[in-house]
């Protein structure tokens, strides 16, 4: 089963985040995925067959976590991914983690899901990792092939309004 560890010691804990004891042979990788939302609407990029993972799938903004908290490096993957930065990106909702298991990847996901409200679409510029953009409503996304329980990691951000 799976329990909550802090594995970098006390600066984890001081950082507010959590990570999951995995005792399976899948290995943990943790991730940000930033739910990008206009007048209602989220947007969802399809992924180019360039990325590691679940290529042709649709998705929302996502990156692995590196050396920064889930928020700065949400916030770097929208800039890299659609060009927006600074004050065109609004943080509404940042949820606990999920675990959700590939098995066919070997890994266990830890997700970090974020939620912001963007001010104007038109300034989304997708780059090398997306081919194709679409907005929809929260409820439609479970008519696409996403990456595995997307709408899932949207519905806890949007409980946290």
């Amino acid at each position: 089963m799976l329990s909550w560890w802090s594995p970098r010691g006390e600066s984890w804990q001081r950082a507010g985040v959590r990570r999951l004891e995995n005792k399976s042979d899948l290995k943990q990788t943790e991730v940000v995925t930033a739910f990008l939302r206009h007048a209602g609407r989220i947007l969802l990029v399809q992924r180019s067959r360039r990325v590691g993972s679940y290529q042709g799938r649709w998705s929302a903004i996502s990156g692995y976590l590196e050396d920064a908290t889930p928020l700065l490096q949400a916030r770097r993957e929208i800039r890299e991914e659609t060009g927006l930065a600074g004050d065109e990106v609004h943080l509404v909702a940042q949820a606990e983690p999920i675990a959700i298991q590939a098995p066919e990847l070997g890994r266990l996901w830890l997700v970090h899901p974020l939620l912001f409200d963007i001010d104007d679409p038109e300034h989304v510029r997708l780059d090398w990792e997306n081919v194709e953009a679409r907005w929809v409503e929260p409820d439609e996304i479970e008519n696409y092939a996403t990456v595995p329980k997307l709408a899932a990691v949207l519905q806890a951000c949007l409980k946290m309004r």
